[in-house]
């Protein structure tokens, strides 16, 4: 497991799911900070799955 993978689950299960607030352009600064931290750790993720020549369908740690 990579280290954005890792930091993917951390942010999955660490930090709260901003997404299902009702305005977004509403949100606080800190709040824009992680929806932002998000944003970054899952895009490292999904390029770092590119490079090995994995979709995130075939990435790690998926259900079967």
């Amino acid at each position: 497991m990579s280290i954005w993978g890792l930091l993917s689950r951390l942010n999955k299960a660490l930090l709260p799911s901003i997404h299902k607030a009702p305005d977004l352009t509403r949100l606080s600064g800190v709040q824009k900070a992680i929806v932002g931290w998000k944003m970054y750790v899952t895009y490292r993720h999904l390029d770092h799955l590119e490079d090995q020549d994995n979709t995130p369908l075939d990435g790690e740690g998926l259900p079967h």
